[in-house]
């Protein structure tokens, strides 16, 4: 099955499945990538997940070596990788982590919280693409502006940095003034949901929380264990956790001694630092103030789909499996509908 309808040349015939693996704080790292591209979905992983610059540009140079390896060894090909930047005036480390990005000539960029042209054309100077995560139709509009090749539509129970729209409204939306790559992100966690996302108009599924319970995935066992008993009247949207709305598992939070009903939101963003701090947090809950992403948990209301932690390989082939299944039964259901366009009736008199 050709998934290459309105997708840039850059993935076309290079997918097993039409998805995009979400890039998650601390939880995407190289492993997860390269297994993810092997197993033919776009793995992806926010540049911030490195405590430097200098550690970026090691992980570029063991991903592509890994997936030249690969290539070499098997004969197949791998689905291409993407980093992603953060484009706020609170990351200092754009404009080095661009840079490296580009002696690396990254195949995807995903932009957050922030489109500027600049960072477009630097990408498609080496003939990379650039997709933009957006929550609403008017950041959507401003991102096309500026050139991108896709917009992500992050709807409503989407994992860590959601919005609150329908996904039916938000891909309508932006299809009504996009005609290039739409990407559906929000719950999508098994075969038949991508095969609804293709349905509702997006070209490719964008999948994290489902991810997260991997083998490959970077987060601590206990978070992997949360994931399986956790379902989606757990999850709870605010902006007091990190500065800026997202979806946080409520029994992390109340682990972590807050109230729910009682949350400060910060007065300030600044995500460079918030990985920092969550990085040397540990599990030293006692002697610190427990962290967002590492101590207070993320996840989509996709999570209740989720009830074991497989490979990354495995996990593609049964959600390959769930798809196919999915386009077969949707085939059959139309049989039962008559086609007005092939069924000619006499007007009534």
């Amino acid at each position: 099955m050709s998934f290459s309808s309105m997708l840039p040349k850059i993935l076309q015939n290079k997918l097993t499945l039409p998805v995009v693996a979400a890039p998650m704080f601390l939880a995407s790292g190289p492993n997860l990538v390269t297994e993810c591209c092997k197993a033919g979905i776009v793995g992806t992983f926010p540049a911030l997940n490195q405590r430097s610059s200098e550690g970026l540009d090691g992980w570029l140079t063991e991903i592509n070596a890994e997936l030249d390896r690969f290539e070499k060894d098997t004969g197949k090909v791998a689905a291409p990788y993407g980093v992603n930047l953060i484009v706020h005036k609170s990351n200092p480390r754009l404009e080095a982590d661009l840079e490296i990005c580009i002696k690396h000539k990254v195949p995807l960029i995903i932009t957050s919280l922030g489109a500027v042209s600049r960072v477009v054309d630097a990408v498609h100077s080496y003939g990379g693409i650039v997709f933009h995560d957006v929550v609403n139709s008017r950041h959507a509009k401003k991102a096309a502006s500026v050139g991108v090749d896709g917009l992500i539509a992050v709807a409503a129970g989407a994992g860590g940095h959601a919005g609150t729209c329908s996904p039916f409204a938000l891909v309508n939306e932006i299809r009504q003034f996009f005609d290039k790559t739409i990407l559906l992100s929000g719950c999508l966690s098994t075969g038949s949901d991508i095969s609804s996302a293709l349905m509702m108009g997006a070209d490719l599924a964008y999948v994290g929380t489902r991810l997260l319970g991997t083998e490959e995935s970077q987060v601590q066992a206990a978070y992997k264990q949360q994931l399986l008993e956790t379902s989606a009247k757990d999850i709870v949207y605010t902006p007091a956790i990190s500065g800026v709305n997202a979806n946080f598992i409520q029994q992390s939070i109340e682990a972590a001694g807050l109230d729910i009903n009682n949350l400060t939101t910060p007065d300030h963003i600044d995500f460079g630092a918030e990985l920092d701090d969550a990085r040397e947090a540990g599990q030293e809950r006692a002697q610190s103030k427990a962290k967002p992403w590492k101590d207070i948990w993320s996840a989509g209301q996709g999570v209740g789909s989720i009830d074991s932690i497989p490979t990354v390989k495995d996990l593609v082939k049964a959600l390959r499996s769930e798809f196919d299944l999915a386009q077969r039964k949707h085939a059959q259901k139309l049989t039962q509908f008559v086609n007005i366009d092939t069924n000619t009736t006499e007007e009534p008199s």
